[in-house]
């Protein structure tokens, strides 16, 4: 096993020193009058007020002389070897006329187990974690839960010279297992600390946290729906920023829309980064159900929880006169087209122009290459068949003798 850094070492050091400290200040909390404490498994005694080796000592449990199977009396004490859950209860010990000498309440459990943390931002300036025990340990349990900012100098380096790098992660008594981080810096890393304690021991877990990497804003607010008139398909869709989240202009939110008919199971999507939108292929006469949900205007961390539903129906349209074709708008759907009931599970296209022009172009320079490429194969084939062959030539050179042969006489021959 590799032996860890220096640095790393020293952290280690102050955080076990931090627990120690931590485990014996809760022990004393622990501590109460006629309460003793005892691990499930291991061996238990309960002593008895008197001296050592007092003999006609009687011990009871809640009352009655019947005591858990395997107890042992051993001068005076009473021990329960590796004791079960169930051997909890209120002791008492009497002397032979049944006086009583001592009383004590048995709490019996288990050693805390490391807790699970989850952490989550909402706004860029706090970030607040959760956490559930591993184990449940039916014993009294409390949790410290601390940070220390980190430095952006080294991935092991961590701040411990200034007093502001390092805090309570602050509980609420009003939300159990949860603590908040407040006035944080977004583009800063921490290191959470959330230890379980109760009166056996403790436990801790350590979480590096990221605030680009655990923002996730509350669900938008506010949203409306509502039909737009004369325009039988189309609902105008409104709503407002999360309170959780300040409006500042370096840190926006983008948001995305899902629509359906409430009768159908198929959504729709569209995103934008605008606080209203309108929906231009709802079907006219069936009621909508409508969500939005927001995220990080620059896609950090995660996407909010959908917003609570919002329901609406597009209204019919207006019967158009012939003579008032011209003043009709000419983007709005006729009334007397039927659309379909099936759902549209294709997000509405709001390509820009520009891309369009782009893949035409693109298109185009693709079919000329693909042009050139097939006139420069044809040119070629045309060469090879246009280009005699090395047969044809010879003979073409030997019937050019044989005929050069015949023209001459027959003496010149000889």
């Amino acid at each position: 096993m590799c032996a860890p850094t220096p640095g790393l070492r020293r952290v280690m050091v102050l955080l076990a020193a931090a627990l120690v400290s931590a485990s014996v200040a809760a022990g004393e909390g622990w501590r109460a009058e006629g309460v003793q404490y005892g691990q499930v498994g291991a061996d238990v005694v309960l002593s008895c007020a008197g001296p050592p080796g007092r003999s006609g000592v009687e011990w009871r449990r809640d009352g009655a002389a019947a005591l858990p199977e395997g107890c042992i009396l051993r001068d005076g004490d009473l021990l329960l070897p590796q004791a079960a859950l169930a051997a909890g209860g209120a002791y008492s010990c009497h002397d032979g006329t049944g006086q009583l000498l001592r009383s004590v309440s048995l709490r019996l459990g288990y050693l805390p187990g490391i807790p699970s943390v989850t952490c989550r931002a909402s706004d860029y300036e706090n970030f607040s974690c959760s956490w559930t025990p591993s184990v449940e340990t039916f014993l009294p349990t409390r949790y410290i839960t601390t940070y220390r900012k980190k430095l952006l100098m080294g991935d092991e380096k961590w701040s411990r010279t200034q007093s502001s790098q390092v805090g309570p992660c602050v509980q609420d008594p009003g939300r159990p297992r949860t603590c908040t981080v407040p006035k944080c810096e977004f583009w800063s890393s921490y290191r959470l600390n959330v230890t379980e304690v109760n009166p056996l021991g403790s436990s801790f877990r350590l979480l590096d946290v990221t605030m680009q990497a655990i923002i996730k804003p509350d669900p938008p607010e506010g949203l409306m729906v509502e039909p737009v008139p004369s325009a039988p398909r189309r609902l105008r869709v409104r709503w407002q920023y999360p309170a959780s989240w300040p409006q500042e202009p370096h840190f926006q939110l983008k948001f995305r829309l899902q629509y359906r008919p409430v009768a159908h199971g198929s959504w729709s999507l569209v995103e934008t980064v605008n606080l209203s939108e309108v929906i231009t292929d709802a079907f006219s006469g069936l009621e909508h159900v409508v969500q939005v949900g927001a995220k990080d205007f620059l896609d950090a961390g995660n996407w909010s929880e959908w917003s609570a539903e919002a329901r609406a129906t597009p209204g019919p349209g207006l019967t158009v006169a012939p003579g008032d074709e011209a003043t009709t708008d000419a983007g709005l759907e006729s009334p007397a087209e039927e659309p379909s009931l099936a759902p549209n599970p294709e997000p509405i296209d709001r390509s820009d122009p520009m891309e369009k022009v782009a893949i035409l172009i693109s298109l185009g320079i693709f079919a000329f290459v693909i042009l050139a490429v097939v006139l420069g194969i044809a040119s070629t084939v045309c060469l090879r068949l246009r280009k005699p062959s090395k047969d044809e030539t010879k003979k073409h050179d030997f019937l050019a003798a044989a005929v050069h042969m015949r023209a001459l006489p027959k003496a010149q021959i000889l």
